[in-house]
């Protein structure tokens, strides 16, 4: 039995990007034994026990030899339980229980229990999605999340009880695995990542609720429109918060390629997904988070998706903004202009999707008040106070925000405005939607398909460069230096945006004008 090498084939990941992973069984003349190389960390190395026990308990016993593990590519770290049922399947193929043939062209996903049982690993459906991306058409999984791992369009998926049922796939007794048809997409809860919890389609909070704050309510919906980053500054009970929490309400439901990294970033991030996310992300972490959590990261070989990265296709709203650490909001530079974070380690570098829609919400200083008609709230903050809390938030973060709302508390005649008069979520959703489907067929072709993503060039040159006399007002606001070019060109897609809004063909000096007015309005 020396000399047999039999290979079964895993996926290791490393963020969202899949290596992969060819695990080598060789059997030797020495004392019974197994020893696993190829950089596994602590709880892989462990699988050497896991694999001995189940294979006897399912009465396929290894072979009384020394056997050596190798993953392979030697060089990757690796790290998790999903490697299990890989391991197991190749040291059973090197002790002559299962024939060989066919291990190499499945990806095997699966972690192993000491009564030969499978438990789904972490991070499935992502792990599902690479290996399809590795050009793998067949993969193997726990009985328990076929479906799971079907969500994959283009994937056959093997769904096993146990070790015992893997050994009689792969020896012809297809009775004992089940296939499960690529592109399943089953009903019922799972991780509708849209911020509210709940089966899909279940209600979320309504723009209605809004009250008082028209313009507001319509800066909202050119943001979402454009999916341009917007802040929010006002004291506390103007309506910060709950103007924010309704946006993901006013976007379109994600497309399928949308979705399906969506739901695997959710995946991986430790959600069991049980169907496609189709509402867009909400992500609001609290202002103590750390850099490594908004941003991403983690110990050793294993990357985690932060909060931006967990918001991709969605919003991440930072409330209280100045209260972040300057280190953490400056993180986010970056990432806003490419859409992605690049987390770089010592052994390894990997690129995590970070497309997402930023709102930040702060009041105008530390008390709150300033600016508030009203004698007995009178700000008590001095000026050079007031300065500092806003300076917080940096410049160059701050030329990366569209659109800038200031708000003011609602007075008590207009709580008293009839609830039918305020447009419903689905009234503005239906003008956003309508608006994107105007720029994706104005950017048809192009990379991208919506205004937020337009580069400047393309809007400043070419058939779309829009006459001298309609963007007079920033090119006055340029020259003077009121605005950088960053910001002249941000102010030209919002103003692409209002004029899809309002059905015409490209923005006149009303809307450019508007998108100026924007970055900077105050709606009281």
């Amino acid at each position: 039995m020396s000399g047999v090498v039999c290979r079964a084939a895993s996926v290791a990941l490393t963020g969202l990007e899949g290596t992969t992973v060819m695990v080598e069984s060789a059997v030797s003349q020495q004392l019974p034994g197994i020893a696993i190389i190829g950089l596994p960390d602590t709880a892989l190395a462990e699988a050497k026990l896991r694999v001995r026990t189940a294979t006897a308990q399912v009465g396929l016993p290894l072979s009384d030899r020394f056997h050596t593990i190798n993953l392979s590519p030697a060089s990757l770290p690796k790290h998790g339980s999903g490697f299990d049922l890989a391991i197991a399947l190749a040291a059973l193929a090197a002790s002559r229980h299962l024939p060989p043939e066919g291990l190499e062209s499945v990806a095997h996903l699966g972690e192993l229990a000491l009564d030969g049982g499978l438990r789904r690993p972490a991070g499935l459906l992502s792990l599902a999605s690479a290996a399809r991306a590795l050009g793998f058409r067949r993969v193997m999984v726990p009985e328990e999340c076929g479906e799971e791992a079907a969500l994959v369009p283009g994937i056959e998926v093997v769904a096993v009880r146990d070790l015992g049922s893997a050994v009689a796939w792969y020896r012809g007794e297809l009775d004992r695995g089940r296939i499960v048809l690529p592109g399943a997409e089953p009903s019922g809860t799972g991780a509708n990542r849209d911020g509210f919890h709940g089966t899909q389609g279940a209600a979320v909070p309504d723009m209605r609720d809004v009250i008082g704050q028209p313009e507001a309510v319509e800066a909202m919906v050119i943001a979402a429109a454009g999916r341009h980053h917007l802040s929010l500054l006002g004291p506390p009970g103007a309506g910060k918060t709950l103007l924010a929490t309704r946006l993901p309400a006013l976007l379109p439901p994600l497309t399928d390629d949308a979705a399906l990294e969506a739901s695997s970033i959710a995946s991986l991030g430790g959600s069991t997904v049980t169907e496609l996310v189709r509402h867009p992300p909400f992500e609001s972490p609290h202002h103590t988070a750390s850099a490594v959590s908004i941003i991403g990261g983690g110990q050793g070989s294993e990357v985690r998706p932060g909060a931006i990265t967990r918001a991709c296709h969605g919003v991440l709203f930072l409330d209280e903004a100045p209260e972040f650490p300057r280190m953490v909001l400056d993180a986010l530079r970056q990432p806003l202009e490419t859409g992605r974070i690049e987390i770089h380690r010592s052994r390894l570098r990997t690129v995590l999707p970070a497309r997402v829609q930023l709102v930040l919400a702060a009041n105008p200083c530390p008390c709150g008040n300033a600016g508030s008609p009203d004698t007995a709230l009178r700000c008590r903050c001095t000026p050079r106070a007031r300065t500092s809390y806003q300076q917080r938030i940096s410049g160059p973060l701050s030329d990366r925000i569209d659109v800038r709302l200031t708000l003011h508390r609602v007075s008590r005649v207009l709580l008293e405005e009839p609830e039918e008069h305020r447009p419903s979520s689905e009234e503005l959703q239906a003008r956003v939607i309508a608006a994107r489907a105007s720029a994706a067929e104005r950017w048809r072709g192009a990379r991208w398909s919506v205004n937020a993503d337009v580069p400047g060039t393309s809007l400043r040159s070419g058939p779309f460069q829009l006459p001298r006399g309609d963007t007079a007002v920033l090119d006055q606001a340029l020259a003077r230096g009121a605005l950088t070019l960053r910001g002249y060109d941000r102010a030209l897609r919002v103003a692409w945006t209002i004029a899809d809004l309002a059905g015409r063909d490209r923005p006149r000096r009303a809307e450019v004008a508007q998108a100026l007015v924007l970055r900077g309005g105050d709606f009281g």
